[in-house]
């Protein structure tokens, strides 16, 4: 009779997350897994800096002696086996550990700071400098990422409920309703029975499409094709009604054409911002960006704790919906010339120029 061996811990996140903690060099992941390359028998905390591998290569691990017993051997480079960073980075992590554990449950910064050892003035001073965002929003953000995980599995919502921390289903729908534009049943449908009323117009810089829920806007497009931009706003929610409401809309379109124009200020609008963490730390710093100024990828990384993460935010801006609203136009690389667009290098000039900056 043989040995059944160690027992082996899943990674507590889904693999597609896992992969994009690692393409991000996503700090906060740290400790949560470890992923190994097949290709040069190493293994990695998320955050090494070291070249990104090619998926197909990739496998990930709850913790380093799992990695081991595979077979891999500590990388050199982010030493995954040590503990992480300064006393303040640990306390951090320490956090988010405690965060990520007791989604089901409300924090107040008072027993937050008492369970890492620091006071709560200074873990929230620290963490948003390190993460981004609150303890509370970054509690938020990660139940609605793990309540759209489940959703797009094809859990029932009360399943996906439980697991995503969320308390009560109220709950469930009162944070997706803000995330997510819709109720956590429509979402898991792909948006069957809501209702997204658009309009299309010429503008500046061409044809720009405008959506939104009854909650706020959930599109700002930019393009030359209606149709495309049609498309490209079912692709978030294909089951939903898409209703064409230029009345409707009338006023939330207004400020967008008078910035566009004139670059008139105060695109103040309610809006659907729903995406990773990661992804809403980054536009958080995005909509700080005063208008007439603009960042380098990499000082938006550094303003968000993430240094060195400026590929990560890239690729965020590029992921941005709502043109104009989340100004991912005021981010460039720090070489020089005006880097990527969504929307078209051009547009970006265009833009920038509105804004004095060009």
């Amino acid at each position: 009779m043989t040995s059944a061996g160690p027992a082996v811990q899943e990674v507590d996140i889904p693999e597609d997350a896992a992969w994009r903690a690692v393409q991000e060099r996503d700090r906060s992941q740290d400790g949560r897994f470890v992923y190994a390359v097949r290709t040069t028998g190493v293994y990695c905390r998320p955050s090494c800096p070291s070249r990104r591998p090619r998926r197909e290569n990739v496998s990930f691990h709850a913790t380093p002696d799992e990695a081991e017993l595979a077979g891999y051997r500590a990388c050199r480079r982010c030493r995954p086996r040590s503990l992480a960073g300064t006393a303040t980075e640990r306390a951090v992590r320490r956090a988010l550990d405690f965060i990520d554990a007791h989604l089901d449950e409300r924090i107040t910064l008072e027993r937050l700071g008492s369970e890492v050892g620091v006071s709560a003035f200074h873990l929230q001073r620290t963490f948003r400098d390190r993460v981004g965002l609150t303890p509370r929003a970054y509690q938020d953000a990660r139940r609605l990422e793990r309540l759209k995980g489940r959703l797009q599995q094809g859990d029932t919502v009360g399943r996906a409920t439980f697991e995503a921390g969320f308390g009560s289903a109220r709950g469930a729908y009162a944070g997706a309703a803000a995330g997510l534009g819709m109720t956590p049943g429509a979402y898991r449908r792909g948006g069957r029975g809501l209702e997204v009323r658009y309009t299309m117009l010429a503008a500046p810089l061409g044809r720009m499409l405008v959506g939104a829920t009854s909650r706020g806007v959930c599109a700002v497009a930019l393009g030359d094709d209606d149709d495309a931009l049609e498309a490209e706003l079912r692709q978030e929610f294909p089951a939903a009604a898409l209703v064409r409401d230029d009345a409707a809309l009338r006023e939330w379109v207004a400020p967008i054409v008078a910035y566009l124009e004139n670059g008139h200020p105060g695109l103040a609008l309610p809006v659907e911002l729903h995406g990773t963490a990661f992804q809403l730390r980054v536009w958080n710093a995005l909509r700080e960006i005063p208008q007439g100024e603009t960042r380098s990828y990499g000082e938006v990384a550094a303003a968000i704790g993430r240094p060195g993460a400026a590929r990560a935010v890239a690729r965020a801006c590029a992921s941005n919906r709502t043109a104009l609203v989340v100004p991912c136009h005021r981010v460039l690389p720090a070489g020089g010339g005006v880097g990527g667009y969504r929307w078209g290098e051009e547009r970006k000039r265009e833009l920038l120029r509105i804004e004095g900056e060009g």
